[in-house]
């Protein structure tokens, strides 16, 4: 990286996040102005931001040519009062927490204290969403048998595609009128509250040009006092590039970039999505500019590298922003889930895509070494081996980046879930792993659901063992179950009666956010909303798919497997015997807990036996949740992820069959129980193959290998492992490349390893940044030594 760029990262790394009240506030005042009550949601909603973007602070950093922020400057973090609103006390462990602090001053505690929290209170998003909740959802929830999203953060998970590349959003505008034009306020019942929704987004657009605009006048003050030449031109070039760009289609690779960040910044200061904003394949997205420039001599490699270098930057500005209550202890980090994709087919014709801009993100990538933005690579048969090694390289440093998608495999997902064949070769993953069309797809993840804690309440008629609480169904006491059939329609019959659950909450909550909270910009952005005359979060875009994250197969499939073989197939044990175990969580019978972790069959080593039972479990979890409809036109599927929710799980999850311990970390998505994998990376692959990714929309494949297993002849194996998982359809896998004794090491002496970066799920993180249960998780994933 160049002098400019080094030093922008610098600043970026080492300022540190801290809150600030300037959205909250200025939120705050529009709603005291009392016209959210005569005006209808989306208007609502859209005057908000429209206050929001004349006002928030200007902030254009010394050298830099991609300017926004999303709080007043770098590293502030805006927090959102009409979502979750956070309390003294929440500020009290943001800024005293050892993990991921935020710095809270007096003056912001101050706000909250006299006007945020005061007016917001028994008006949140937050508090309607718990108010609608059944006794026996909040029964489950409490016991941590699955999560909630939306009691923090709004429906998003978008990655945009490429319109805003090709039009500017006055041509959106355009669009807008045209569709008010079409209304049938004779015939259809619904017009007025398309028209309504319709004018919102005209509001949303010209709002978003008034805040380029401030920029622009911003970077002309600037340049007028610049003593120096080749700053004053820059900052010059920034005025003409924010008074073009998103108002117009960009003309060139700079001012793609920039408009595309103020998209970024008018998502994320609209609504706090669930995972920020995507900026989609960006090496198809930019490539006509890059072509045509380096074609015309008005930009190289290192020109490119530069601009893209700024632009990683701001997203490493933007901590996420932290979330209140119960769900600190379920996910702790200043990621925010913007995911990169390059690579991948073209979606006219299904040939290879990859470009030369592609290998210089890949470049980028390395250079930054940061862990926002993610990126990831998406590999199809089509595209050159090349790719794959040159992304592997990257992997090889330790980044934990790009993780690594199967691009024929992705496309059948889509195909699955009704997309057509154009759409489903230009998506891709989002956020960690989940699938969509990109700028066509309201992609909701809704929450993690917890299969070995609901497998410990089949084992005890539905009773959890920790509070006593009768959670579940009352399917029979673990002790008289005859045999493993039994055992597993129990099972199931639990499973149902919770994803029931599941998706009754979140389907009233879908009517909550569509009715309370629509979010007219981002549906400015998606296709078909404008077309529909209906929001992001009303079954505006064209696909709308709602997700429900299973959790810990791996753990299940263990305990299961331990319960077949020394019960009811070698009679052993009994199930009185287990259940005794349990209780006692294995106190004085650790022997016992050594048979049950060493001499029973376990999934992540190519073992038939406890591979049968992965693939009875994710059939059982398919044929509860995949194809239900849910109440924006769309359907519910399954993606198999936990980010960090293994981790809050296994605290709330009991001692298992499999010798596991109570409160010790679930596996983590897809991926074999910590240490238990033994057979090394093929058996892992084979294992993890053995279910139909094709028919999810995403799933999680972690691996961690010892440094000096990749030297030599050993990226070429990791590259032909990769092809030989993606050959037998597997969706995804992503790898740390580190050695155990290291992190043991930085967890000793954290201020020697600040700079330490691992994969933690679908996310790389600053491993001295993580909870200590957290980092000895990734501790105990089972280290490759060899292929």
């Amino acid at each position: 990286m160049n002098d400019r760029v080094r030093k922008l990262r610098e600043q970026s790394v080492n300022t540190k996040p801290f809150i600030t009240a300037e959205r909250a506030e200025l939120v705050t005042d529009f709603y005291k102005q009392g016209k959210a009550m005569e005006v209808s949601a989306p208007m609502c909603r859209a005057l908000a931001f429209k206050h929001l973007m004349e006002n928030k602070a200007v902030c254009i950093n010394p050298g830099e040519l991609i300017v926004g922020e999303r709080g007043p400057a770098p590293k502030a973090t805006p927090t959102y009062p009409e979502l979750c609103c956070h309390s003294l006390d929440d500020f009290a462990v943001l800024e005293s927490r050892d993990r991921t602090p935020f710095a809270v001053s007096a003056e912001v505690k101050k706000v909250y204290a006299e006007k945020v929290i005061p007016f917001w209170r028994g008006k949140t998003m937050r508090e309607k969403v718990f108010g609608a909740m059944t006794e026996e959802w909040n029964k489950a929830f409490e016991a941590g048998v699955f999560t909630e999203f939306m009691e923090q953060r709004a429906p998003g998970h978008a990655i945009l595609d490429d319109k805003i590349y090709k039009r500017g959003l006055a041509e959106f505008k355009a669009d807008i009128r045209e569709s008010l034009g079409r209304l049938d306020f004779l015939n259809d019942p619904d017009a007025y509250d398309k028209s309504e929704e319709l004018k919102a987004m005209a509001v949303c657009i010209d709002a978003v040009i008034t805040f380029a605009n401030r920029y622009a006048d911003e970077a002309v003050k600037l340049a007028a006092k610049e003593t120096d030449e080749k700053r004053k031109m820059e900052l010059e070039k920034i005025a003409e590039v924010c008074r073009w760009v998103p108002e117009n289609a960009p003309r060139d690779f700079h001012e793609a970039l920039q408009a595309y960040w103020f998209v970024h910044l008018g998502v994320i200061t609209e609504l706090n999505t669930w995972d920020s904003y995507n900026p989609g394949r960006i090496d198809q997205h930019l490539w006509p500019f890059y072509k045509e420039q380096v074609a015309a001599g008005t930009l190289d490699e290192e020109g490119a590298k530069e601009l893209l270098g700024c632009f990683w930057v701001k997203f490493n500005n933007q901590p996420a922003p932290p979330k209140v209550g119960i769900t600190e202890e379920q996910s702790g980090t200043y990621t925010d889930f913007a995911l990169i994709n390059v690579g991948g087919v073209d979606p006219a014709t299904g040939a290879d895509a990859v470009n030369d801009l592609s290998y210089i993100v890949l470049d980028v990538v390395k250079e930054m070494q940061l862990v926002q933005p993610s990126s990831c690579i998406q590999i199809s048969k089509k595209n050159p081996n090349r790719f794959l090694k040159r992304a592997c390289e990257v992997v090889k440093t330790g980044l934990g980046q790009p993780s690594i998608f199967n691009t024929d495999v992705i496309i059948r997902e889509m195909l699955h879930d009704g997309k057509n064949m154009a759409d489903a070769r230009s998506g891709g993953p989002s956020g960690c792993v989940t699938i969509s069309a990109f700028g066509k797809e309201s992609c909701t993840l809704t929450g993690y659901c917890n299969w070995p804690k609901i497998f410990e309440l089949t084992l005890n008629n539905g009773v959890d063992p920790r509070t006593g609480e009768q959670v579940g169904l009352a399917t029979g006491e673990g002790k008289n179950f005859g045999s493993f059939e039994q055992l597993m329609e129990a099972y199931k019959r639990q499973l149902r009666y919770f994803v029931d659950l599941k998706i009754r909450a979140n389907n009233v909550i879908e009517r909550l956010y569509a009715n309370y909270m629509p979010s007219p910009f981002m549906s400015v952005l998606v296709d078909d909303c404008i077309e529909r005359g209906l929001d992001y979060h009303d079954g505006g875009p064209r696909y709308n798919v709602t997700y429900i994250q299973g959790v810990g197969i791996g753990s299940l499939t263990d305990s299961m497997a331990a319960v077949k073989k020394h019960v009811y197939d070698d009679g052993a044990m009994s199930m009185k015997d287990i259940l005794g175990l349990l209780e006692c969580d294995f106190e004085g019978a650790e022997d016992v807990r050594q048979k049950l972790l060493n001499a029973s069959p376990k999934y992540g080593n190519d073992d038939e036996y406890a591979d049968g039972i992965a693939e009875q479990l994710f059939e059982a979890y398919f044929d509860v949740l995949d194809g239900r409809r849910n109440t924006k036109g769309g359907y519910y599927r399954v993606n198999l992820l936990p980010t960090t929710a293994h981790i809050y799980f296994g605290s709330v999850t009991g001692a298992l069959p499999s010798g596991r311990k109570a409160g010790v970390p679930l596996s983590d998505g897809i991926s074999p129980s910590q240490g238990i994998d033994t057979h090394g990376p093929t058996g892992v692959v084979k294992s993890a193959a053995r279910i139909d990714h094709s028919r999810t929309g995403g799933t999680l494949l972690n691996m961690k290998f010892n440094p000096q297993v990749l030297e030599g002849e050993g990226l070429d194996k990791l590259c032909h492992l990769v092809r030989a998982y993606f050959k037998l359809d597997g969706h995804h896998i992503q790898f740390n490349v580190v050695d155990s004794e290291t992190l043991r090491e930085a967890q000793k002496q954290p201020d020697e390893y600040r700079d330490l970066i691992v994969r933690v799920a679908g996310y790389s993180d600053y491993f001295v940044d993580l909870g200590r249960d957290l980092q000895n998780e990734i501790i105990a994933r089972t280290e490759q030594q060899s292929f």
